[in-house]
């Protein structure tokens, strides 16, 4: 098949997508993510309103690197005139796409209207989208769920809203905000979007394997596959993805070896650009990730909770397997 697509003026090697996700990709993840061969990259979300009041943590969070591209940098938030401000504001920013969250399922992002709330409101999201539009020149895509709680929530329609506001692709995760991560998502839904708009789609949602992201391509169509949860202390998923995809042939899993040296890598990268203290404490949870599923993980599991220094994450790691 043809692994190359576009967003856009932006041509991406292949369709498998790395979501946003915030806590998770960070500069260092997703460089590793990269080298395994991740087509576009997605960023952690960060808020308009954070950028506006130039808040210091967001400046990290919004850190490129030369090798990352393409990338796409996702914001959120409700106030059609500030995100559009804010969009003009960073446009000179390294990052290739600008990306719109509306999907986003935490509380404290949809009690403040932003996120998957304003799927409640289509209107605002046409109004959003257009506005930013008409600020940058970049490519502008959005990210959505097919649902709001008990509102009745329209997706097909908000999708050929969204393109006609100026969207050039728009992924689609196939739950709805009251299921977060749980359930099945529907991919029936990501088909009836692709029908319905000239954009490229993406498909996210229960993509953990190339079999799933070859199922999911064929079932709904979708341009690309966005993979979030799957490739938590997985980022060889991008390298078996595009192994499949050209040869048929599934990639045994990566050795312990394998492994252990990556998670020394991400540790490194880590503590090389947020230092020790806080480097490695950000590990905990991607040691947990990594380690899943293996021989004595869960004492191992317990342990990283309490890792302080990289001395003790290679102690630790001596013992896998």
């Amino acid at each position: 098949m043809e692994m190359q697509w576009k967003i856009g003026n932006v041509l991406i090697d292949n369709p498998f997508v790395l979501a946003p996700m915030a806590g998770v990709t960070d500069l260092p993840f997703r460089r590793l993510c990269k080298e395994q061969g991740a087509g576009l990259i997605c960023m952690e979300m960060v808020s308009a309103k954070a950028i506006s009041f130039h808040n210091k943590n967001t400046e990290a969070l919004m850190e490129i690197d030369a090798g990352e591209h393409p990338v796409s940098m996702q914001i959120f938030g409700s106030e059609p005139e500030l995100m559009a401000e804010v969009a003009k504001s960073i446009e000179e920013r390294p990052f290739d796409i600008l990306d719109i969250n509306m999907g986003c399922p935490v509380p404290k992002v949809v009690n403040n209207g932003e996120g998957s709330a304003l799927l409640r409101d289509p209107d605002l999201i046409v109004s959003i989208v257009k506005s930013v539009f008409s600020a940058i020149s970049k490519p502008l895509t959005v990210k959505v769920r097919i649902g709001f709680e008990n509102v009745p929530v329209d997706i097909v329609e908000i999708a050929k809203r969204v393109e006609d506001a100026g969207a050039a692709a728009i992924a689609v995760h196939g739950r709805t905000r009251q299921q977060y991560y749980s359930g099945t998502a529907d991919w029936d839904a990501i088909r009836r979007v692709k029908e319905a708009v000239t954009i490229p789609v993406i498909g996210n949602g229960d993509v953990d394997s190339p079999k799933k992201a070859e199922e999911m391509m064929r079932q709904t169509g979708c341009d690309a596959v966005m993979i979030g949860r799957a490739v938590r202390g997985n980022p060889w998923i991008f390298r078996e993805m595009n192994h499949y995809f050209k040869t048929g042939e599934l990639l045994p899993r990566p050795s312990i070896q394998e492994v252990r040296e990556m998670i020394l890598r991400h540790a490194k990268a880590q503590i090389e650009i947020k230092g020790e203290y806080t480097g490695i404490r950000e590990m905990r949870k991607h040691v947990a990730w990594y380690t899943a599923g293996m021989r004595h993980s869960s004492g191992l599991r317990r342990e990283s909770n309490t890792i302080s220094s990289l001395e003790e994450l290679e102690k630790l790691l001596e013992r896998l397997g």
